[in-house]
């Protein structure tokens, strides 16, 4: 009896021993799985770590070459200008390529690509790659030219990525002091009595200055020649020499000519009068009631340009109008920073094209 009971005692024993040996060998096998899930999650981040050590970004967007804040600018930014130089969207576009410089330690390079009423130079950023290294300068022209051309080659609200308006200005009406005219009223008389003997200057059809002329021919019921020249600066010359006797021109540009009398300023454009120019009236003071044709500058990116580029050099441009000494220069010369947010500039573009297709069509205005 006794041996039986001892040898169902060992069986026990042998039994227990053998359930424990599993249970080790499953809890094994369960911390090896769970090691090597461990080690899958673990070691390809350290192994990235290391082979960047200058702590660039990792991941998904930095293994695709996915532009980011860190990746970009890293080599020289063309900056087109698609008018001449000495005009508005030269000096100001040259402000920004400096302060965009400056702020990211790359060249913002300006080319200018005047003519043609700026198309030619416009479409060459439109086919450009949405890279973030180029980048047009604009102003009312694109805005006016969706109406005046009837079959540009790009669609600007289409084809482009605001990045942020600059700024605006008042522009004045000059005319060469030759001319027997003091006033807007005496200017209006000359011509209903000389219809078409007068000229005046521009820097190209669908330009701010041609329209400008144009609604005031329009409204004052006047006829007047346009002149288009090539660029701004080139009609400036021409009415400074007397070649024609008058244009609508951006206050900074003229405001030096003004005070010296070289020119004799008639007119402003804006709706209120401007502290650098207070002598001389509005043009809806001087007799055209209604009448508005400011100028502003812009800066925009070929579409499907990053975000993350767009929103940088918006920031930047910001930054760099805040500043006082930038602000003090940018007023002194008549005009006002904006440095807009890419929804609102664009906002203010479709807004534009609508304001200056009627001014087209109100005018009869067409390429010369």
């Amino acid at each position: 009896m006794t041996g039986r009971i001892d040898t169902l005692n060992n069986l026990r024993r042998e039994r227990r021993r053998d359930i424990c040996r599993r249970l080790r060998s499953r809890a094994g096998a369960l911390a090896t799985l769970a090691l090597g899930a461990w080690l899958a999650l673990v070691v390809p981040h350290a192994a990235v770590a290391q082979a960047s050590p200058s702590g660039a970004a990792s991941g998904p967007g930095a293994a695709s070459g996915a532009i980011t804040s860190a990746t970009w600018p890293t080599r020289p930014v063309k900056l087109i200008v698609p008018f001449g130089a000495g005009g508005p969207a030269d000096i100001y576009g040259r402000s920004i390529g400096q302060g965009l410089s400056e702020a990211f330690g790359q060249a913002f390079v300006v080319e200018n690509r005047p003519g043609a009423g700026s198309v030619p130079g416009t479409d060459q950023v439109a086919k450009a790659a949405p890279d973030g290294y180029t980048l047009l300068i604009i102003s009312n022209t694109q805005t006016i030219n969706e109406t005046l051309y009837p079959h540009l080659p790009y669609q600007l609200l289409r084809d482009f990525s605001p990045i942020t308006e600059v700024n605006s200005m008042a522009n004045v009406l000059v005319v060469n002091p030759e001319l027997p005219v003091r006033t807007l009223a005496d200017l209006i008389a000359l011509a209903k009595r000389e219809p078409g003997q007068i000229n005046y200057a521009s820097s190209g059809s669908g330009t701010p200055y041609h329209l400008a002329a144009e609604l005031f021919k329009t409204m004052a019921g006047i006829s007047i020649t346009h002149v288009p020249y090539r660029a701004s600066g080139d009609a400036r010359a021409g009415v400074l020499a007397g070649h024609v006797q008058m244009m609508f021109d951006s206050l900074p540009t003229t405001l030096s000519q003004i005070k010296s009398g070289k020119m004799r300023g008639l007119a402003i454009t804006s709706t209120q009068r401007s502290a650098l120019l207070p002598d001389i009236p509005t043009v809806a003071q001087a007799g055209i009631p209604g009448y508005e044709a400011d100028l502003w500058i812009g800066l925009v990116a070929p579409h499907g340009t990053p975000s993350v580029i767009i929103d940088q050099a918006q920031a930047a441009v910001a930054r760099y109008l805040a500043r006082k000494d930038i602000a003090a220069t940018y007023q002194a010369q008549g005009t006002v920073p904006v440095a807009s947010t890419p929804a609102a500039f664009g906002q203010m573009l479709a807004h534009e094209v609508e304001k200056w297709g009627r001014v087209v069509r109100f005018s009869g205005a067409t390429v010369d």
